[in-house]
């Protein structure tokens, strides 16, 4: 039979991150007593000894954690222009996300003439990362498309009028659709910053 392995002393780290860190976005405090309770079952299952079932509440924690932050990340999508509608929101925190896949949360947007918007916030990615250092160079920006200000931020608008601008150096905005793109500008200057990064 196959032993598994398992690191206590990762273990440990992650159960003192998961107590100290602060989650990226709070949504309805809905799922904290489901947070705290398998936080507590991350830490009497380490402290049995058993790092298997420790690390299994870990990964379930901090998948309810990027729930919440996906919940909170849609919360801030903006309200349809005047004219438009908005589809459901939809977000989106996989397990995997602790491997930075990262946290989604989009919204389509439509119009009498059946034209699209659809705008998408992404946080803490590696992808994000990438991109944010590159908008903070505006050489390397301008290379991307047509450099753009959106309120105090950097944005880049490309060809077809999508658009990507990076909040606090962790959140990615995207705008993009078939629709005008004074259109789609319209979009991203209707996202609230404070908003979204706000603590929910």
């Amino acid at each position: 039979m196959r032993k598994t392995i398992v690191n206590r002393g990762a273990i440990q780290a992650a159960l003192l991150l998961g107590l100290t860190a602060t989650p990226l976005l709070y949504a309805a405090p809905a799922r904290a007593d489901e947070i705290s309770d398998a936080m507590e079952e991350a830490r009497r299952a380490y402290g049995a000894g058993d790092g298997v079932a420790a690390r299994t509440a870990l990964e379930e924690a901090l998948q309810l954690l990027g729930q919440r932050a996906a919940a909170g990340l849609a919360a801030a999508l903006p309200v349809p222009l005047a004219g438009w509608t908005a589809e459901e929101a939809e977000s989106s925190a996989q397990a995997a996300h602790v491997f930075g896949a990262g946290t989604q949360a989009s919204q389509t947007y439509h119009n009498a003439q059946d034209q699209t918007v659809t705008v998408r916030f992404t946080a803490d990615s590696p992808m994000v990362a990438q991109i944010a250092v590159m908008l903070t160079n505006p050489t390397l920006a301008g290379a991307m498309g047509k450099l753009v200000r959106v309120g105090t931020l950097r944005a880049v608008q490309a060809s077809d009028g999508d658009l990507q601008m990076v909040v606090e150096s962790r959140i990615l905005v995207t705008v993009e659709g078939d629709a005008p793109a004074e259109t789609k500008l319209a979009y991203a200057r209707a996202v609230d910053p404070a908003r979204l990064t706000s603590k929910r």
